[in-house]
C-alpha cells in the first residue's frame, strides 16, 4: 500500500459520515455563558477584553528587610472566535502513543461502546484537562454555590473529534498493525476501528542511528535516505506539511514529537548556538543535529507549531532563536503523565505544608518500546534529567526548609521488563524530616497504563497550543496587538521539563501550572482569577 498520511476525524454529531468539506466551524464562549462587563466586547470575529494584571514588586534593603509594592498593569486581550480546521501530524505516528490516540479519537467520534471482561466501556476523553475537567466560572447569585463549567467551553476551542491526523514513522506498519504491536487496547475495541486504522500508513521519517538506541534498528524500514542531518530532509518535511495541509483543506497544522527518546545533543559554539549556525550545520551535515531538531526547524519554517513530547533537548539555543525570528510557536519537553505528575503534586504539598523532604527515590520498570529504547544509557540520561529537575523550583521557593543550593537527594531508575508491556510500574519513596527530629516516609506504587495516560496529554497540548495561536495581547492602548512569546510555557502542566523563554523561571509546581493556564483563559473573557478566599461564606 502506498504511504497514506491522514485520516479525517471531524465530528459529525452522530449524523453519519462527514462530507469532507474544508471550512472550519465558528464557536463562541457565549454558547454557554456571556460576560456582561464594560471590559468585554464581543464582535462577530473576536472576544476583546481589558484585564488588570495585579502583581507585587519586591525590593530588598541593606538591612535584609523587604519592601513590597502592589502593581497594576492594564492589558488588552483579543481572541479569534472562529475555530480553524486543524491537522495534527505526529512524529512517531506508528508508536504506542500515536496509534492509541488515533484509535481513541476514532472511537470518540463514532461514540463507540465495547465489551470488556469488566463490562461495557464507552469512548471518553478522561485524562484530558481540556476535555475532562471543569473550572469555576463564579458563584451562583441565588444560591451562593460555585458554578463550574467544562474547561473546553471557556474559549472557542478545537474539538479533538474534528482533528485531521497524519504523520511520520520510521516503521512502515499501517496503524492497525501498529495498534496490534502496541498491545494497549482491548481486542473488541481494536476490531471496531481496525478497518479505518488499516488504511493509514505513516510517511517515511528520518533516522539518525546515533541519536536513538541500537535496538530500534529493526523497526527502521520506512526512512528517508541519509543517516545524518541534511537540508534535503528539512525540505522534504516542509513539503509533507504543506501537502498535508493542502490535501485536507486545513487552516492550521500542528506537529508533535511522540517518537523515541533521543540522546542529548551537545551544545557546541558555532554549531547549534544560534539560528544561523543551526541552519548552516544542517546544510553541512553536522552529526550533532538531532532528528527532532530537524523536525522542529521544518515546522518553524512552515509556521506550524511544534511540540516535543520526549525528554531530549530538541530545542537547542539555535532552534529557540529560529522560532523567535519567525514568530513561530514551540513547546516542550516530555509528557508528564503518571509518576512525575504525582511527584510534582505531592512534593508541592509536602514543602508547602512545611515538611522538609530529604530524599526521593523513583524506580520504574516498563515493557513497551519506550522502555526498550531507554535501556540504552544515553537515551536513559535524557529521561533521567527531565524527571530529576521536577522538584527544583518548589525547593528553592522555601528558604525556611532549605538553604540556598540545598535540595533533596533524588534518584531515578528505569528498567526494561518486556513482560509488563505498556503497564508501567512506578515505585516511589519520599523521606522527610518532621517535628523535633522525627521522620515521615511515604511510599507509592503507581501502575500507569502509559499510552492511555499520554494520549490525552497529546490532545491537550494540541488543543491548547492551537488556542494560543488565536490569542493576542498588548499593554492597554499601546499600539499593535502581538502574540505570546514563541516558547509556549503555558503548556507546562502537561510536560515534565517545561520549556520557558530564555531568562525566565521554570515552574514545575502542578497547582501553579494549572492556575496559570486557567487564569490566562479567564483573562481572555475579562474574568478575574478566582481567589478562593470565599469571603461571602466567612463574613457576616
Amino acid at each position: 500500500m502506498a504511504p497514506h498520511a491522514e485520516i479525517d476525524t471531524r465530528s459529525n454529531n452522530g449524523d453519519g459520515p462527514t462530507n469532507g468539506h474544508a471550512s472550519g466551524s465558528t464557536a463562541t464562549a457565549g454558547n454557554l455563558f456571556t460576560v456582561t462587563s464594560p471590559n468585554v466586547v464581543y464582535t462577530d470575529s473576536t472576544i476583546e477584553s481589558k484585564y488588570t494584571y495585579r502583581t507585587t514588586s519586591v525590593t530588598a534593603g541593606a538591612d535584609g528587610r523587604y519592601t513590597a509594592v502592589p502593581k497594576e498593569t492594564l492589558y488588552d486581550f483579543k481572541t479569534e472566535r472562529a475555530v480553524p480546521k486543524t491537522g495534527l501530524m505526529l512524529v512517531g505516528w506508528g508508536g504506542n502513543n500515536g496509534s492509541t490516540v488515533t484509535a481513541g479519537i476514532i472511537a470518540n467520534r463514532r461514540g463507540l461502546t465495547w465489551d470488556t471482561r469488566e463490562g461495557p466501556r464507552a469512548a471518553n476523553y478522561y485524562g484530558s484537562i481540556v476535555m475532562g475537567s471543569t473550572l469555576k466560572l463564579g458563584t451562583d447569585a441565588a444560591t451562593n454555590r460555585d458554578v463550574n463549567i467544562p474547561f473546553h467551553d471557556v474559549l472557542p476551542m478545537v474539538h479533538p473529534n474534528d482533528l485531521v491526523i497524519g504523520g511520520w514513522d520510521i516503521s512502515g506498519l499501517n496503524l492497525a498493525e501498529s495498534m496490534d504491536r502496541a498491545a494497549v487496547l482491548e481486542p473488541t475495541l481494536k476490531q471496531m476501528v481496525r478497518k479505518e486504522m488499516a488504511e493509514m500508513r505513516p510517511l517515511p521519517s528520518i533516522y539518525y542511528p546515533d541519536f536513538i538506541a541500537a535496538n530500534q534498528e529493526d523497526r527502521a524500514d520506512n526512512i528517508l535516505p541519509g543517516s545524518k542531518a541534511e537540508w534535503a530532509h528539512v525540505e522534504k518535511l516542509r513539503t509533507d506539511i504543506r501537502d498535508f495541509k493542502a490535501t485536507n483543506g486545513l487552516d492550521k497544522v500542528i506537529v508533535l514529537w511522540t517518537a523515541n527518546t533521543e540522546r542529548f545533543a551537545d551544545i557546541i559554539e558555532g554549531v547549534n548556538d544560534t539560528a544561523e549556525n543551526l541552519l548552516a550545520s544542517i546544510k553541512n551535515g553536522h552529526e550533532e543535529v538531532a532528528p527532532s531538531t530537524v523536525f522542529a526547524v521544518a515546522s518553524i519554517l512552515e509556521n506550524a507549531p511544534f511540540i516535543n513530547g520526549s525528554p531530549q533537548n530538541t530545542f537547542v539555543p539555535g532552534a529557540i532563536a529560529l522560532a523567535e525570528q519567525h514568530n513561530a510557536f514551540i513547546g516542550g519537553d516530555d509528557f508528564k503523565s503518571g509518576q512525575t505528575k504525582m511527584k510534582s503534586a505531592l512534593v508541592d504539598f509536602l514543602i508547602n505544608a512545611g515538611i522538609r523532604l530529604t530524599s526521593i527515590a523513583s524506580y520504574n520498570h516498563l515493557g513497551n518500546n519506550d522502555g526498550k529504547n531507554l535501556s540504552s544509557q544515553r537515551q536513559f540520561r535524557s529521561k533521567e534529567i527531565s524527571k530529576s529537575n521536577v522538584v527544583d523550583d518548589m525547593v528553592e521557593a522555601n528558604t525556611v526548609l532549605y538553604k540556598p543550593g540545598e535540595k533533596p537527594d533524588h534518584t531515578v531508575v528505569i528498567k526494561y521488563m518486556p513482560a509488563v508491556g505498556d503497564n508501567k510500574r512506578a515505585l516511589d519513596e519520599y523521606y522527610a524530616e518532621i517535628f523535633l527530629g522525627g521522620h515521615q516516609t511515604i511510599s507509592l506504587f503507581n501502575v500507569c497504563e502509559d499510552s492511555l495516560l499520554a494520549s490525552p496529554l497529546i490532545i491537550d497540548l494540541v488543543l491548547i497550543g492551537e488556542m494560543m495561536t488565536r490569542i493576542q495581547w498588548r499593554s492597554s492602548g499601546e499600539g499593535e496587538y502581538k502574540s505570546f512569546h514563541s516558547v509556549l510555557s503555558v503548556l507546562s502542566y502537561m510536560l515534565k521539563a517545561p520549556l520557558t523563554p530564555p531568562g525566565t523561571p521554570v515552574v514545575n509546581a502542578l497547582a501553579k501550572q494549572r492556575a496559570a493556564l486557567t487564569n490566562i483563559f479567564r483573562a481572555c473573557v475579562g474574568l478575574e482569577p478566582e481567589s478562593d478566599m470565599t469571603l461571602e461564606h466567612k463574613l457576616f
